[in-house]
């Protein structure tokens, strides 16, 4: 019904006359993507071209894989992310300016160098406080040089941050709201454990996995550092592959890895051939493994409210009950341990904007 609702609102402003702009609000799963592909088809059968930036490669990737999938080949879809080669960008611009990709998705590539279109009518952007207004700018600029008139222009949510919530208000942005998750999908269960007493957390993750669930392991470091004490996914890997989990299968994800590698490992994870995933952030949007159920975050109180929903939407993707294990060194603060206590007590990211009024330490939880 929420996306139905927000096409509606979409379309009208479509045939408005004027140019769109509009957030798209959505919690993580709520199929925003659908949305954004069926206004895109719009435009396209009106003889105009979009664009959907979003801010990680695998995120692009998923969105133009879907969206194909979704419009079962009727909508021209071209990807450009920094990855592709310069033969390969020449040939994909060259049709984009020739007006034979209906749909560009692309990463920062989408504006990180300028290029001619054909008629780019519609600019969306995914996650978009993860770009800077210039980078937004630069996007309409392009519609403009392509078309003469203002885009239109839809953002995409699932974590409103007060900037973009104060422009709600007081900017000339309109919202459309997707309050629904789609049918069969469960609210994922949000605990918080020390980081002295795992047992009772890889007691689950092995009972998860022995269903033939999926696990993710989320670190806030690459590798070991010398400035910071905490746990990195490189060591945290080799722990991992080393323990009675490993017979289920143990893979490494981070973003300095080879773009290749990158794939590789999300496809074996995906396809289940690893079911148990380490990773950095490099995971924390765009991720759709269905059979994953178990999110683990190490050292939960570095992460941000939202970076934490992000992570916490990868999982309960499927018919499964899920859970969200938000793992906190014991000498964390007052302060951390009131935000972790948001997270476990909320499932809506936007309720989440609330601080304590001390910062002394009460008893540990």
């Amino acid at each position: 019904a929420g996306q139905q609702r927000s096409l509606r609102e979409i379309d009208a402003d479509l045939r408005s006359g004027s140019p769109m702009n509009r957030l798209l609000q959505g919690d993580v799963g709520s199929g925003k993507t659908a949305v954004a592909a069926v206004a895109a088809y719009g435009l396209a059968a009106a003889g105009y071209q979009s664009a959907l930036m979003a801010p990680t490669e695998l995120l692009a990737r998923q969105h133009a894989s879907s969206i194909d999938v979704l419009t079962q080949g009727r909508l021209r879809i071209g990807l450009l992310t920094g990855a592709v080669s310069a033969k390969a960008r020449h040939s994909l611009l060259a049709a984009v300016e020739r007006g034979e990709v209906d749909l560009l998705v692309g990463t920062h590539a989408l504006v990180a160098r300028p290029f001619s279109w054909r008629s780019l009518a519609l600019a969306m952007v995914d996650e978009q406080h993860r770009f800077g207004v210039e980078q937004r700018f630069t996007l309409r600029e392009a519609a403009r040089a392509s078309t003469g008139f203002d885009p239109h222009t839809l953002a995409m949510t699932a974590t409103p941050i007060p900037r973009t919530l104060a422009m709600t208000v007081w900017g000339d942005l309109d919202v459309s709201l997707i309050k629904e998750l789609p049918p069969g999908r469960h609210p994922v269960q949000t605990r918080a454990f020390r980081l002295d007493r795992l047992d009772e957390p890889f007691g689950i993750a092995e009972s998860e996995l022995a269903k033939g669930r999926q696990v993710f392991v989320v670190l806030p470091l690459v590798r070991e550092s010398d400035k910071i004490d905490l746990a990195d996914a490189e060591r945290v890997y080799e722990q991992l592959a080393h323990s009675p989990l490993a017979r289920h299968g143990v893979g490494l994800l981070h973003g300095q890895m080879k773009n290749a590698d990158k794939q590789a490992i999300m496809d074996q994870f995906r396809e289940g051939v690893i079911r148990v995933l380490v990773s950095t952030t490099v995971v924390e949007v765009g991720v759709d493994v269905p059979e994953a159920s178990l999110m683990m975050v190490w050292h939960a109180e570095r992460f941000g409210l939202s970076q934490l929903h992000q992570l916490r939407g990868r999982v309960g993707r499927g018919a499964h009950a899920s859970r969200c294990f938000l793992l906190h060194d014991p000498n964390c603060g007052q302060t951390a341990r009131h935000r972790l206590r948001i997270l476990e007590n909320s499932n809506d990211e936007s309720n989440s904007y609330v601080i304590p009024t001390s910062n002394d330490d009460d008893d540990d939880d």
